[in-house]
């Protein structure tokens, strides 16, 4: 099983010119080493592109990515990380999500296909990443 990022499948529904390609390649190569799944995080940075549920969910269906919770365990975790990013000089706000998302795939074990390298080898350096030189 795969976590994918939002940036991953984002690239695919823009067509983006510099990501597009490798993002497809690397979500087929994650397909076929087992499921793909995406938290409720990354359904929800997903939903802001669709006018209605029901089409969002028929997008995940066609790709066959499934949802899957957010153990507490991650949730704990991503607040401490979140507490130690500030305490540490960070100011960004919208880092959150990131470690709701990185806390899931450390606490559950699982590859986190990304290409947000750098936050997530800081924050999470013993994650497995499929990511741009990661």
């Amino acid at each position: 099983m795969t976590l994918v990022d939002t940036n991953v499948l984002l690239d695919l529904a823009t067509n983006d010119a510099e990501w597009a390609d490798w993002s497809q390649r690397h979500l087929e190569a994650a397909a076929v080493r087992g499921p793909l799944h995406i938290n409720d995080v990354v359904y929800t940075e997903l939903s802001v592109g669709f006018p209605r549920i029901e089409e969002l969910d028929a997008v995940l269906a066609a790709a066959q990515i499934e949802t899957a919770p957010i153990p507490r365990e991650a949730l704990f975790l991503a607040g401490k990380v979140f507490q130690r990013y500030r305490a540490g000089g960070g100011s960004r706000a919208g880092v959150l999500p990131d470690f709701f998302i990185g806390a899931h795939a450390a606490v559950a074990g699982l590859p986190l296909l990304t290409r947000d390298l750098r936050r997530y080898r800081t924050y999470f350096p013993t994650l497995a990443l499929v990511a741009p030189g990661g």
